[in-house]
């Protein structure tokens, strides 16, 4: 068992994931896919849960690991606790990410490097129906998705251990605090590269690795989205993660409570404290005791009440791709001089002003887009396809869930235009008088 990371580890900070892709962004602290999580402690020192170390649990713990592990394949990492424990330096070695409300560690595990997530199951799961995932997810394999490689059961909490993978989120990709105005992005392919890995992953996700199960993603959003180098290729984290924890089916004993307009779903135990959820900072309780849920600012869809679909999934994609095109948050605030108060932004309108606005012919809609479209890439880029990706992110996210369109429909459109995109660059005359770096200048 290798020593499990700490603060004077000799590796590098740009070796991580999701940190920055060069030594120059190292100031700036990344989260593995920014997701919340309802494990305890929130500080930099991580004490393991009272409830879970009773021997009570662990002798449970150990007798349905067992369980699990025998109905699993035979290349499935069920791992025991005493595993994590002492790769994690009994829960108490550096974090991970520092800026994720999940805690995480990185470590090695039976000598394999890997991102360590806790997460605390939402609602009770049988074990068939624990068997089931677990043996779908683990026999998941997909060039754009990060893959699950163990996972451990401890108490009222699960374990997932994924594959480590260097790179930096889509997110800080797009926007660098340190220097707005740079971006390694900074050419038409390595964008289209991303929309076109995105596109794939979600479409395996959605329609090939689940069989019998339609699996939903939930946690699709630019800062769950890793950009490797040095070929800009996208993986999507957190696959089987929403599934496992039992965050996307809604149990029978759950009832919807209408209030105000808004939905809540009442938990079965009104006792039990309200968890935030990966989608939401927080969870707040109603008098009625129920939980409510929220989702990502400018991710989630109108419709949405607090369960993921594969709808809610394309809704988020169609607004990850409008992120690729204009390089601006799904939500931001502008200050308005002549009314002197912010007036929010949403990428979603200024796209849709983009290609219809006051309607006009194609030249007037082409200057539209190229206002629109992020200035970092300095005019460079295939107005049509631009067009084209622009809309087919628009139809992701129509107000009704029945216009979406399916990822297979949406993953064939978008390759058809990596190919566009790739006629277009093979008619640009590439410069061979600089050197590429991914340092901001």
């Amino acid at each position: 068992m290798a020593a499990p990371p700490n603060r004077s580890s000799s590796k590098s900070q740009t070796d991580l994931y999701p940190s920055s892709i060069n030594n120059d962004l190292t100031s700036t602290s990344y989260s593995y896919g920014d997701i919340t999580n309802t494990g305890t402690g929130t500080g930099s020192s991580y004490r393991l849960d009272s409830s879970i170390a009773t021997a009570e649990a662990s002798v449970s713990t150990r007798t349905s690991l067992s369980s699990l592990r025998n109905s699993l394949p035979e290349n499935t990492h069920i791992y025991d606790v005493s595993e994590i424990r002492s790769a994690t330096n009994n829960f108490l070695a550096k974090r991970f990410s520092a800026s994720s409300a999940s805690p995480s560690w990185r470590c090695t595990l039976r000598g394999k490097e890997v991102v360590v997530f806790q997460r605390k199951f939402r609602r009770p799961i049988k074990d068939s129906e624990l068997r089931e995932k677990l043996s779908v997810i683990y026999r998941s394999h997909h060039m754009s998705v990060i893959k699950l490689l163990g996972a451990s059961i401890s108490g009222d909490y699960i374990y997932l251990a994924y594959d480590f993978m260097s790179g930096a989120n889509l997110a800080d990709c797009l926007r660098n605090k340190r220097n707005p105005e740079f971006t390694v992005l900074s050419t038409w392919m390595s964008r289209m590269q991303i929309a076109t890995d995105l596109a794939s992953g979600l479409d395996y996700i959605h329609n090939n690795a689940g069989l019998k199960i339609n699996l939903v993603h939930k946690y699709v959003k630019s800062s769950s989205v890793i950009v490797t180098e040095p070929s800009f290729n996208a993986k999507i984290c957190h696959f089987g993660t929403a599934e496992l924890c039992g965050e996307t089916v809604i149990d029978p004993k759950l009832v919807k409570k209408e209030e105000k307009n808004t939905t809540e779903i009442a938990s079965v135990s009104p006792g039990s404290s309200p968890e935030p959820t990966p989608q939401s900072p927080k969870l707040t309780r109603s008098d009625s005791r129920a939980m409510r849920f929220e989702g990502t600012k400018g991710y989630m869809p109108p419709e949405f009440t607090g369960l993921a679909t594969q709808k809610t999934d394309v809704y988020a994609f169609g607004v990850v791709v409008l992120e690729l095109l204009s390089g601006e948050e799904p939500v931001r605030f502008r200050y308005d001089k002549e009314k002197g108060n912010y007036v929010k932004v949403l990428v979603v309108e200024t796209a849709r002003r983009a290609v219809e606005g006051d309607g006009g012919d194609e030249a007037e809609i082409g200057g539209r887009l190229r206002r629109w479209v992020d200035g970092r890439l300095k005019d460079s880029f295939p107005v049509a396809v631009v067009e084209k990706l622009t809309r087919i992110a628009l139809d992701c996210v129509d107000g009704d869930p029945n216009k979406r369109p399916n990822m297979s429909r949406v993953a064939g459109k978008i390759s058809k235009l990596y190919l566009d995109s790739r006629k277009w660059a093979d008619t640009i005359q590439d410069p061979t008088d600089f050197t590429s770096s991914f340092a901001p200048r």
